[in-house]
């Protein structure tokens, strides 16, 4: 996996992404929700339920951000949901909106590592996580450690961006990721490089079945890729 970092600076990857997530925070749901046209929401609800099957007590929402993926995880009806981010300014606007929705007390959120889990083996029987991995600095290492928290036959539900093959799907993507997301994101959050890293992320990542690859080389069984919106985004799920 090619190493694209959103500000080509000398710090890691992950201090790099921490502090591109601190500059959006506050405008990073209307602007998530303007470019997907919503359709983010449905892709969320989608993974919650191929999760139900597990009937999870726990759940562990990895790069959280500011909640969306934890709070649709409700409807999996756990005693508890913890999501985890790297940055503390997307963390703080999801305790307002946990706090506002009345969701405070069901869900936690937590500043930390997504590739050093501060969490005991076996401790969550589900997994979310929400466009993320990709902003992973070292992609197997966080996707291991989150096979190491998982229980046992527990499941994980990984949503993430995809690379369409087929005209004129791919035509438009590529236009519109290219062209029209980086220039309404410079608009709107006045951090122009957030918004031209997020198409050369996308790029760089190891999607559909060199995903499925890694993950199973990490131990989880029964790997699929779930393509979604004509292959725009996909749905990985595996198991212990």
């Amino acid at each position: 996996m090619t190493s694209v970092t959103p500000y080509n600076q000398t710090e890691s990857k992950k201090a790099q992404v921490a502090e591109m997530f601190n500059n959006i925070s506050q405008r990073y749901d209307l602007l998530n929700h303007i470019l997907s046209m919503g359709i983010d929401i449905l892709w969320r609800r989608k993974a919650i339920k191929l999760l139900q099957e597990v009937k999870p007590d726990t759940v562990l929402d990895v790069a959280t951000g500011t909640g969306d993926f934890a709070i649709e995880a409700l409807r999996l009806k756990p005693s508890k949901i913890t999501g985890i981010d790297i940055s503390q300014g997307m963390l703080d606007m999801g305790k307002i909106k946990m706090k506002n929705k009345g969701y405070d007390s069901k869900i936690e959120m937590l500043l930390g590592d997504s590739e050093n889990l501060p969490f005991n083996d076996n401790m969550f029987d589900a997994i979310t996580v929400g466009f993320g991995v990709r902003n992973f600095e070292n992609l197997e290492k966080g996707i291991t450690e989150m096979y190491r928290v998982l229980s046992e036959k527990g499941k994980i539900a990984i949503l993430e961006f995809s690379k369409p093959r087929k005209f004129p799907i791919k035509q438009f993507y590529n236009f519109y990721f290219l062209n029209v997301l980086p220039a309404i994101g410079k608009l709107i959050s006045k951090d122009p490089r957030a918004y031209t890293y997020l198409p050369e992320s996308v790029k760089a990542f190891p999607d559909g079945e060199d995903f499925v690859s890694i993950m199973q080389k990490c131990g989880y069984k029964e790997v699929k890729q779930i393509p979604l919106t004509f292959g725009i985004a996909s749905i990985y799920i595996g198991k212990k």
